[in-house]
């Protein structure tokens, strides 16, 4: 799986996570383990990191990726 893909599932677990704790759930499963009360600044603090990181894999795919090449002309005065 693709680096993009495992992070967009990523990302609709945690939303699927910060819904049922929204609802009231105080218990959920992520990823094989067993959670109880939840601590939601955390999920949404890792939603935020997520979708940052999934911003950057698009931005990469497209050629327009953080690092940037300029080149220098070194001149003598």
């Amino acid at each position: 799986m693709a680096r993009l893909e495992e992070l967009q599932l990523r990302l609709s677990q945690y939303i699927a996570c910060e819904s049922a704790i929204l609802n009231g759930a105080q218990t959920y499963s992520l990823a094989g383990r067993s959670l109880t009360r939840a601590n939601l600044s955390e999920i949404a603090e890792m939603i935020r990191y997520l979708e940052k990181e999934i911003a950057a894999e698009e931005a990469k795919s497209r050629g327009k990726g953080r690092n940037k090449v300029f080149g220098i002309i070194p001149r003598d005065f």
